[in-house]
């Protein structure tokens, strides 16, 4: 067999990575320093979202993206939750959309007005209340219009049907915390990672795991589904404590395609995938890199293509859908990164090095855009269907006409396979248990002061009615 050089060939491997100019980044902004392992950020073509710090309850941050530069202390933000804001995502479909989830164990959709806040907003859109603890990730469905699914403390993944605002599903496999959630492209499949040390892949209508991988050698942290593919890839740590990537057949999960060792560092790795072009970016939490690769169904199936270096160390990072890049500069992703240190928020756009100003097809394919392909009813009853393409030449300016219409809630009682989940859940922790308690303490006082209240009334009553019994108009 003759030797031969790897060498591989590729349109992307001069990409690079460009930081916007300190004027086009977003400064002054109290990130959140809760080291829950979520990338805290959400962005859209027209909004930028981030967690931030907050004295009581949690609150989040909502920014028009043409408003860059230094964000004033008193920026009015969304602030209705109890406790921390661990997640937050944009719809695909609505753009003035946005979910999040939270540590007072709900999950809450909001409507930002156009051009952005003026005041603080408290009131959300739908408040969605079935898990009994904690609720860690929120993730839209990527074809069906009101679908959103939620992951909790509680080791359940409940599918919310927005149109009545209710869960309808209840996916309850999982012996631990759900560390990562992700779709393949039409949304048939949902594939999971969690801290029981397994990797599945379920059918999310029906709960049923499809597959499953006990990761002893490589313990799965973060999972994502490669397009169309019928690959996922994984991020991990091997039993030798370095960060490694797995690759693995989405009908095969009993051992993986190929392993690759990143390094030794200990930060979360984050994997990142683009569907149009084949490229993987990794970043890791905690040190300033992003590395980048090409996927191919045939091997070596990863091929690195080249690092992004920063000395500023990421604290996660947003991406910006498809159709909100800027094709004229051919850019092919664009990552929103937050620097907790600086307060900061800063783009890094990944280009294409082309000398032509012209729109280049070969790296814009047809791409999934900002209508719907289902409505909820549709799904739930069945049906799969890709997701509506868009091309970027024309179309990445266009909005999309749809309008969130929240149901009007009327039922108490939230029953999802037989189970209420709004009935009294035992405390499972301490803390649970002391919030219980203290929250009982407060029920107490209010109901005793409200009965004292009530005897004071009762007295004032008798007495009125002693004095007109005892008035002379009565003798």
């Amino acid at each position: 067999m003759s030797w031969r050089p790897q060498y591989h060939s590729s349109k992307f491997r001069n990409v690079y990575g460009k930081v916007a100019n300190r004027e086009h980044c977003f400064d002054g902004i109290p990130i959140t320093k809760n080291v829950h392992d979520n990338h805290f950020c959400a962005v859209n073509a027209r909004f930028l979202a981030i967690v931030t710090e907050s004295a009581g309850g949690g609150s989040f941050l909502v920014i028009p993206l043409e408003q860059t530069g230094r964000i004033e202390p008193n920026y009015p933000k969304v602030c209705g939750h109890q406790g921390n804001v661990l997640d937050i995502k944009w719809n695909p479909f609505i753009d003035n959309i946005i979910a999040s989830c939270s540590e007072d164990t709900s999950v809450r959709i909001w409507e930002i007005p156009e051009g952005g806040l003026k005041r603080n907003m408290t009131e959300a859109l739908l408040q969605l209340h079935g898990h009994s603890r904690r609720v860690g990730l929120v993730e839209w469905h990527p074809t069906t219009n009101n679908i959103l699914f939620s992951a909790g403390y509680d080791y359940k993944v409940l599918i919310w049907n927005l149109d009545v605002g209710e869960p309808v599903k209840m996916i309850d496999c999982h012996t631990d915390v759900i560390l990562c959630v992700s779709f393949n492209t039409d949304g048939s499949l949902l594939t999971t990672t969690c801290k029981d040390k397994k990797l599945r892949v379920i059918e999310p209508r029906s709960g049923r795991v499809l597959q499953e991988a006990n990761c002893k050698n490589h313990r799965v942290n973060r999972v994502v589904f490669l397009g169309n593919m019928k690959r996922l890839l994984t991020t991990g740590v091997s039993r030798w404590n370095t960060r490694q990537i797995a690759l693995w057949d989405q009908e095969d999960l009993s051992m993986p395609l190929t392993e690759e060792e990143i390094d030794g560092l200990s930060g979360l790795l984050f994997p990142f995938y683009d569907a149009d072009t084949h490229m993987l970016y990794l970043a890791g939490k905690g040190d300033g890199n992003i590395r980048y690769y090409e996927i191919s169904t045939e091997k070596p199936y990863l091929s690195y293509l080249m690092e992004f270096r920063s000395p500023a160390p990421q604290k996660g990072l947003g991406v910006m859908p498809k159709h909100g890049l800027d094709v004229s500069a051919c850019e092919v992703f664009r990552f929103y990164k937050l620097v907790t240190l600086k307060g900061l928020i800063e783009p890094i756009s990944m280009i294409v090095p082309r000398r032509s100003d012209s729109y280049q097809e070969d790296i814009y394919p047809m791409t999934p855009g900002t209508e719907p392909a289902l409505t909820p009813d549709e799904w739930l009853g069945g049906i799969n269907r890709d997701p509506v393409l868009m091309s970027l030449k024309e179309g990445y300016k266009k909005s999309s006409k749809m309008v969130f219409k929240a149901p009007i809630k009327e039922k108490k009682t939230v029953v999802v396979n037989g189970i209420d989940l709004l009935e009294n859940v035992p405390p499972r922790t301490e803390n649970e248990l002391l919030r219980m308690f203290f929250r009982q303490q407060d029920e107490i006082r209010r109901l005793k002061e409200e009965l004292a209240q009530k005897d004071i009334r009762i007295r004032q009553l008798q007495l009125e009615l002693k004095n007109l019994l005892n008035s002379p108009k009565n003798h």
